[in-house]
């Protein structure tokens, strides 16, 4: 799954920090939840407007960052 067709980063939301494409959830959340053991269904619970495969689609953008390359995020 592209996750560069679920985020996007513009600088008039979130002062530009990559969030899910519709909402103004940053992409942090999620992964700062995943890395404290919360899971999928308790992330969609507490975020109603998450996209549903919006884990799937972090998991890849922070893949993509550890590869330790420059990721451009469309706006």
């Amino acid at each position: 799954m592209p996750w560069q067709d679920h985020i996007v980063s513009t600088p008039d939301t979130l002062h530009g920090a990559p969030r899910f494409r519709g909402t103004r959830i940053p992409v942090s959340v999620v992964l700062d939840n995943l890395a404290a053991g919360i899971t999928t269904e308790e992330l969609l619970r507490q975020y109603p407007t998450l996209p549903v495969d919006a884990v799937g689609v972090a998991l890849a953008y922070a893949a993509d960052l550890a590869r330790d390359r420059i990721v451009s995020i469309p706006a």
